[in-house]
């Protein structure tokens, strides 16, 4: 008998499986890897048929192989940057008219309002683009790429508050538990780099005190963990939890994944839980890592003027500038869902400084990704998507002046845009009326977009299910149309 298969032999008669993991090696660094791992479902009951991809190839040739995504949270005001509105200019202070509200619910902050004073935007817009797209002096980089571009300014949601909001369009339900966008589309398709997991997610932030971000919005819910978004932070450890612990090298670590491997075919044989398999994969998954992610993330060798297109505060790790070029390059690895999460939109009051401050951190790197990715060939199958959660209010909460004004939710209308594969350029979608109040022509509602995604990326939104508590789930629920005149 080999000796090996000898101490294996002597492990299983004689220690549990807990006891093994917690006097080996520090239990293998914890065990925790908690960027990648979901603890609360290691003994978890699936009914996933397997933790290959779902579909095993697209539902039809997609248009769009890899996606990022550059998430705005707290809400950009669609009327100080994309939706101009003359009409709020001749009637500044004046009283929302009923008829334009007509009874729709607001949130508490506003209720007890008696006045809604309309407010127009204190910055000015020009049209840009074959589509002639107005776009605030406050971005002017993104004015520059909108020749590239599809602006949806009739995006439409249920939800009137961030996390709900924010949950919804990530995860398509307004409660946590469900399965993120990325998530499903690691299970529907897979990777295309095994050594890399399929969703990562990058954090930044512009301004304190913003709305917090949850894991809820990255999770795999229902799906088997190996789908879970994995965040990537700033610093010299990315991945928390990645590294070897003290005394334990690689090839002591390989040797511990390997015996692990024994015990947990040995339990998933007598307990059938596909969660076992995931986190086997989760554990070769972060094996693999410690070679990839210290190269994939290494920008020391990237040159001068990359720098200078993404600007100054690419240099520095963790803000939004340095993650839009992590981003690209994580998609040159064939990562297939990029999130980027940016904070601080949330702007209630002193709007007019605020949305500087936050234009001024994503208005160059965002323009950037798009020509980087576009001056190498890869916006021909890699789609950018840039928006929040809803818009905000006409008229402004509390007091009002030239000078000083904020907006409250509002998830009637807004704006995103999007670059890239399958998707027009220079298109204009979708009318608000004159006050930026409601939608006037060609709604987009959150499952339409995210069916429209789905499309272009080879998956019929409506065929991409997964069974879970006697319930097939879908990221549309039941909702959702394919918005073609979107598509290119």
């Amino acid at each position: 008998m080999d000796i090996q298969d000898e101490v294996f032999d002597n492990i299983h008669d004689t220690l549990s499986r807990r006891t093994f993991l917690g006097q080996t090696g520090a239990g293998l660094g914890t065990l925790a890897l908690a960027s990648l791992l979901n603890p609360g479902q290691l003994f978890a009951g699936s009914t996933a048929p397997g933790d290959g991809p779902a579909l095993g190839k697209p539902h039809f040739p997609p248009k769009v192989k890899r996606v990022i995504y550059l998430f705005q949270s707290g809400a950009p005001s669609q009327l100080d940057l994309f939706d101009y509105k003359p009409k709020l200019e001749s009637m500044w202070g004046q009283d929302l008219p009923a008829s334009v509200r007509n009874g729709q619910r607001l949130t508490g902050m506003s209720a007890g309002q008696n006045k809604f004073p309309l407010a127009a935007s204190a910055f000015k817009f020009a049209q840009h683009g074959p589509g002639r797209m107005w776009v605030s002096e406050l971005l002017p980089n993104i004015a520059g790429i909108a020749g590239d571009a599809t602006f949806i300014r009739t995006m439409n949601t249920d939800a009137i508050n961030h996390d709900p909001a924010i949950t919804f369009i990530q995860t398509g339900s307004q409660q946590g538990g469900r399965p993120s966008f990325g998530s499903w589309v690691s299970y529907g398709l897979g990777s295309d780099n095994q050594n890399l997991p399929s969703f990562v997610v990058l954090l930044s932030k512009a301004r304190n005190g913003d709305q917090p971000l949850y894991a809820k919005l990255w999770s795999n819910g229902f799906l088997p963990s190996v789908h879970q978004g994995v965040v990537f932070r700033s610093g010299p450890d990315p991945v928390f939890y990645l590294n070897n612990p003290p005394g334990i090298d690689r090839t002591s670590r390989r040797r511990m994944l390997d015996y692990l491997t024994k015990l947990h075919a040995e339990q998933s044989h007598h307990v059938l839980d596909p969660e076992i398999n995931s986190r086997m994969q989760q554990y070769e998954m972060a094996y693999r890592m410690q070679a990839s992610v210290p190269e994939t993330l290494d920008i020391a060798h990237e040159p001068n003027y990359i720098f200078d297109m993404y600007g100054p505060d690419s240099r520095k790790p963790g803000t939004f500038a340095a993650n839009c070029l992590l981003a690209r390059k994580l998609i040159e690895k064939d990562v297939k869902f990029v999130q980027l999460y940016h904070q601080g939109w949330d702007q209630h009051g002193n709007l007019p400084n605020d949305i500087q401050v936050m234009t001024k951190s994503v208005d160059q790197a965002s323009a950037a990704l798009v020509k980087d990715l576009k001056q190498r060939g890869l916006l021909d199958d890699t789609l950018v998507i840039w928006g929040g959660e809803f818009g905000r209010t006409n008229y402004s909460q509390g007091k009002l002046s030239k000078a000083n004004y904020g907006r409250d939710h509002h998830p009637r209308c807004y704006t995103i845009w999007m670059a890239g594969a399958g998707v027009k350029k220079g298109l204009v979608y979708g009318e608000t009326d004159e006050f930026g109040y409601n939608v006037a022509k060609d709604p987009v509602h959150i499952h339409d977009f995210q069916a429209t995604i789905m499309h272009l990326m080879g998956v019929d939104h409506e065929k991409l299910t997964f069974k879970h508590q006697g319930r097939r789930y879908r990221l549309t629920d039941v909702h959702g149309k394919v918005v073609k005149p979107l598509l290119a």
